[in-house]
């Protein structure tokens, strides 16, 4: 059983309830003690976990915590789509920030996401969990995930992610879906479970709408700016 304590122990002190991340404590006081975590995860072999739960939740903690290390090692920065190399995008993020890990491989977050998350497991709801650090990512859970709950751990990040109307609201005047773009960008993943995106939203959302596979969507535009908490000077 591979131990997720230390990873836990993180998102419960520097990760609030909405998902924002304390990265100026992180940085300035705990920034080493992931990368040592990250290290002794490095001398894992995935393939020898005989039990796909545990590889799952160690595949989607090792993409999180990933993407935590690479903002603590650039912070401060105010969203995840600075110039890297002069490539001004988001696939520049994910080929750029990777971790080592046997044999002698080193796995992008592109990688860890398409390659090995989506093709081992054809599991939509990871798409609820695995977090780019922006505001328009799933929000990052206070805690790691588990091999023995994990599969549960997505069912709520799935109910979550919907009900939050900043990602998924239904506009009962026109009858539209308003969607993030992660269904959009995704979609083919939803509908291996799924007849449609309004199909698969409306077995999550708290609603008394009439939502029908027809259902017109409008993709909602996405927040790239960093899931940073706010500092204010003075009262709020």
């Amino acid at each position: 059983m591979i131990d997720f304590t230390v990873w836990d122990q993180l998102l419960r002190q520097y990760v609030d309830e909405n998902g924002h991340v304390n990265y100026q404590d992180w940085s300035q006081q705990s920034s080493q003690t992931l990368m040592n975590w990250l290290w002794t995860v490095e001398q894992l072999e995935p393939k020898s976990l005989s039990n796909p739960d545990e590889r799952l939740a160690l595949w989607i903690n090792l993409y999180n915590a990933s993407v935590i290390a690479s903002v603590l090692a650039r912070y401060p920065m105010n969203s995840i789509l600075p110039r890297i190399f002069g490539i001004p995008n988001w696939l520049a993020f994910l080929w750029f920030f990777s971790h080592p890990l046997p044999p002698n491989r080193r796995y992008t977050l592109n990688q860890i996401e398409h390659k090995i998350i989506r093709r081992e497991f054809n599991e939509p709801r990871i798409h609820f969990a695995l977090v780019c650090a922006a505001i328009g990512c799933p929000l990052l859970r206070t805690g790691a995930y588990w091999a023995e709950s994990v599969r549960s751990q997505l069912e709520e990040d799935a109910s979550r992610f919907i009900n939050n109307p900043d990602k998924v609201r239904y506009n009962q005047s026109n009858q539209t879906l308003y969607c993030s773009r992660i269904f959009k960008w995704y979609g083919d993943d939803f509908l291996n479970v799924a007849d449609s995106i309004p199909d698969y939203i409306r077995t999550y959302l708290n609603t008394e709408s009439a939502i029908a596979s027809d259902t017109p969507i409008i993709y909602l535009d996405y927040d790239w700016t960093l899931n940073d908490q706010p500092y204010f000077s003075g009262e709020v």
